[in-house]
C-alpha cells in the first residue's frame, strides 16, 4: 500500500522578470500618486497581478523533455528529424544546430507537437543531423526554466555508389559455385580434359567419339570432364586514420564545411561501389576497418548481406589518435583484397605488402582527392610537396611488389578495368 502523497510547498520564484514586474508596478503607483493621475497608477494593476501569479506558481511541474525521431525522406541528402518538446511549461525556447553548421532559435509548444527539422548532409558517414538544447517558458515569458542537456540525433549517411563494370579475380578461385571459371573439377565450366571412366562418373558424361578413337581395349569408356564454376571472395579493408579534404588549408582544422569532399567520403563511396559490384556478380564480400576495435563484416553474398555491408560502411567515421591497427584481420584463402587508404601512414602499405607476400591479389585504392592548394604559404607548400613525395615512394614500392594501385578520382571504373586487363 502506497503512502500518502506529499504536495511540495509553494515557494516564491524571484525571477528577474517577476522582480521587474513588481518594481514597475510600484513605480507606476508612485508616479500616479505624485502627479495625481489615478489612470497611471491603474496601469500597474495588470503588472502586479501577473507578477504575483508568476511568483506563486507551483514549482512541481514536469521538467521539459526533448525527443528527436528520425524521419525517412525521399531525398537521400536531406535529413528530416521530428522534434517534440513535452513538459509542464507553456512553451519551449529551442536552440538547434542543423548538420553541425546552421544555428536556429525558435519557440515551440511544450505539448508534444511535432516540428520537423530538415538539414542537408555535406558528407557521408556519421553525421549529427540535429543538436538541440531547450528551456521552458511560462507566465507569458516571465518564468524561464533551466536549460536542458544537449540532445543530438546522429544519422549514418550512405554514399552514392559508382557503377563498376567488373572486378579483378584471384588466380585461385576456391568456391564450388558461382559465375567465374574455376580450376577445380566440376560442372558448368569449360572443357578440362578427356579421362577414363571411373566409378562415380556419370554415364551422360561419356564421350562416345573419343571412346571410339582412343579406347585401347574393348569395354573402355572415356568421359569428358569440365571445370567447375566458382565465386570470388572480395575483401574491403578501409584505413580511417586520415580524413583529408580537397582544400589543403583545412587539414587538421576539422572544418568540414570548407574542406570539400574528403578522403573518407571517397573511401566510403569506393567501398560501397566495390561491394555492390561484387554482390551483383554473385561473389562474396567482406569488410574490415583497419583500426583497433574497428568494424568487421564476415564474408557473405546476397542482397541482405550487401545491406549489412553498406550500413557498416555508412557508420564508419574517422579513427581517433590511436589509429594504427593492432593485428591484421583474417581474410579467406584466394581473396582479392581492396585496401582503401591515402597511404600517408605506412600501416596500410605494410599490411598490403604482407597480404601480397601471402599470395593474395591486392588492389591499393588511392582515395586522396584532387588537392586545392589555394591559401597555402610558401612553407606550407614545401611541406606538402615533401609529404606527397614520401607518399609517391610508398605507392612506387607497392607497384614493384605486384600490388595494383588504382586512383579513385575522375574515372575509377575505367582504372579498375584497366588494372584487371593488365593482370590478364
Amino acid at each position: 500500500m502506497s503512502g500518502p502523497r506529499t504536495v511540495p510547498p509553494r515557494g516564491v520564484r524571484w525571477a528577474p522578470s517577476v522582480v521587474i514586474g513588481f518594481l514597475g508596478a510600484i513605480a507606476l503607483a508612485v508616479a500616479g500618486l505624485v502627479f495625481s493621475r489615478p489612470d497611471v497608477a491603474a496601469l500597474g494593476l495588470p503588472l502586479i497581478l501577473a507578477s504575483v501569479a508568476a511568483a506563486f506558481r507551483r514549482q512541481d511541474a514536469d521538467p521539459l523533455e526533448i525527443r528527436l525521431d528520425a524521419v525517412a525522406g525521399s531525398d537521400d541528402d536531406l535529413l528530416r528529424t521530428e522534434l517534440r518538446a513535452t513538459g509542464g511549461a507553456e512553451l519551449a525556447e529551442v536552440v538547434l544546430v542543423q548538420a553541425e553548421r546552421r544555428r536556429r532559435r525558435l519557440v515551440v509548444p511544450a505539448d508534444g507537437t511535432a516540428v520537423v527539422a530538415c538539414s542537408r548532409a555535406l558528407h557521408s558517414g556519421p553525421v549529427t543531423a540535429v543538436a538541440v538544447a531547450a528551456r521552458g517558458v511560462s507566465g507569458d515569458g516571465q518564468l524561464l526554466e533551466p536549460a536542458t542537456a544537449v540532445v543530438t540525433q546522429t544519422r549514418n549517411v550512405a554514399p552514392r555508389s559508382t557503377t563498376l563494370q567488373g572486378l579483378q579475380l584471384s588466380p585461385r578461385l576456391t568456391g564450388m559455385h558461382g559465375n567465374h571459371e574455376g580450376r577445380r573439377l566440376g560442372q558448368g565450366g569449360d572443357f578440362r580434359d578427356i579421362h577414363p571412366f571411373v566409378p562415380g562418373d556419370e554415364l551422360r558424361r561419356v564421350d562416345w567419339r573419343a571412346t571410339a578413337r582412343m579406347a585401347r581395349r574393348p569395354g573402355d569408356l572415356l568421359v569428358r570432364r569440365t571445370n567447375t564454376l566458382s565465386d570470388a571472395t572480395n575483401v574491403i579493408a578501409m584505413d580511417t586514420a586520415d580524413d583529408l579534404g580537397t582544400v589543403v588549408a583545412t587539414w587538421g582544422s576539422g572544418d568540414l564545411v570548407r574542406s570539400g569532399p574528403t578522403s573518407l567520403d571517397l573511401s566510403r563511396q569506393a567501398a560501397c561501389s566495390i561491394a555492390a559490384a561484387a554482390v551483383g556478380s554473385g561473389d562474396r564480400v567482406a569488410l574490415h576497418v583497419l583500426t583497433h576495435g574497428g568494424r568487421s563484416v564476415r564474408s557473405g553474398a546476397g542482397a541482405r548481406h550487401l545491406a549489412r555491408v553498406v550500413a557498416a560502411i555508412a557508420a564508419t567515421g574517422p579513427a581517433g589518435e590511436d589509429a594504427r591497427f593492432r593485428r591484421t584481420p583474417p581474410v579467406p584463402h584466394g581473396s582479392v583484397i581492396f585496401v582503401l587508404s591515402t597511404f600517408f601512414d605506412g600501416a596500410a602499405s605494410d599490411v598490403s605488402l604482407m597480404w601480397r607476400a601471402s599470395g593474395h591479389r591486392v588492389v591499393a585504392v588511392d582515395v586522396l582527392p584532387d588537392l586545392d592548394v589555394a591559401g597555402l604559404g610558401r612553407e606550407q607548400r614545401i611541406a606538402l610537396q615533401v609529404v606527397l613525395a614520401e607518399r609517391d615512394d610508398v605507392l612506387h614500392d607497392l607497384r614493384l611488389s605486384g600490388v595494383d594501385v588504382v586512383p579513385w578520382r575522375e574515372n575509377p571504373a575505367g582504372a579498375l578495368v584497366a588494372a584487371a586487363r593488365a593482370r590478364r
